[in-house]
């Protein structure tokens, strides 16, 4: 197995919770972890299933997906370099509660849960950075669970599209409506219609699930509250997290 070295997860573009760590604690890990390539619709998690490795995203993209009856689906979060996949290994779940699956392909750092277990049961800075990412990743899916029952659609495809685009810090990303449908669970249809109204607005170009975010504050005052409560959950933990 290809190790990854404590000097590329402590690079610029590597996965920021594992660059939180103190130097000691990353040197000990590294020798645990292998680099992966992850594809776009791979999935790396399913409800109830094992959950056999943990990842750390480096610039790869990884989407939550709360299922239902094994075939209605909302996405609950999303896990790019701030963050891993696979947090509640560490709170004693063996199984996964989300279907994990990746939005953008990229490489990522991985862990059997096993060892990661073992590894998190005797190292505080590992424990630290973790509950408070778990803080997280609470906050948002309990804001997205709202957002779904009481905002329109139009509104809560402009907060997913923002989410997104802070994740992979771009403004150009790949998105198809299959997928969109999936993660805020409803039909094609209906993300047809709301794309098309924020394009008609100037606010986004969308062609063959191309997306361009063309007027980002345009695109937050088209978008509900709840984008701006989700991001500024987050960075308010990480802030605290990684330090």
């Amino acid at each position: 197995m290809n190790h990854v070295s404590a000097v590329e997860l402590d690079h610029p573009n590597g996965n920021q919770l594992l660059a939180a760590l103190p130097h000691s604690d990353l040197a000990r890990l590294s020798p645990l972890l292998e680099p992966v390539q992850v594809e776009v619709g791979e999935v790396l998690y399913e409800p109830a299933e094992p959950v056999r490795f943990i990842y750390f995203p480096h610039d790869s993209l990884i989407s939550l997906l709360g299922v239902a009856e094994g075939r209605m689906t909302l996405e609950v979060g999303l896990v790019g370099r701030e963050g891993m996949l696979g947090a509640t290994v560490a709170l004693g779940h063996d199984t996964a509660q989300t279907r994990a699956i990746v939005q953008r392909a990229g490489c990522a750092s991985r862990m059997d849960s096993a060892k990661f277990r073992t590894e998190f049961a005797r190292n505080p800075a590992l424990q630290r950075v973790l509950y408070r990412y778990t803080d997280t990743l609470l906050a948002q899916a309990i804001q997205i669970a709202v957002c779904s029952r009481f905002h329109v659609l139009e509104a809560r495809l402009a907060r997913s599209l923002l989410i997104t685009r802070d994740r992979l810090k771009s403004d150009k990303f790949h998105l198809t409506h299959e997928f969109l449908a999936h993660a805020l669970g409803v039909r094609r249809v209906g993300v047809t219609k709301a794309a098309s109204a924020l394009q008609q607005q100037g606010l986004i170009i969308y062609s063959r699930g191309n997306i361009e975010i063309l007027d980002v504050q345009g695109l937050a005052a088209a978008s509900c509250k709840c984008y701006e409560i989700v991001k500024e959950a987050g960075a308010s933990a990480l802030s605290t997290a990684f330090v």
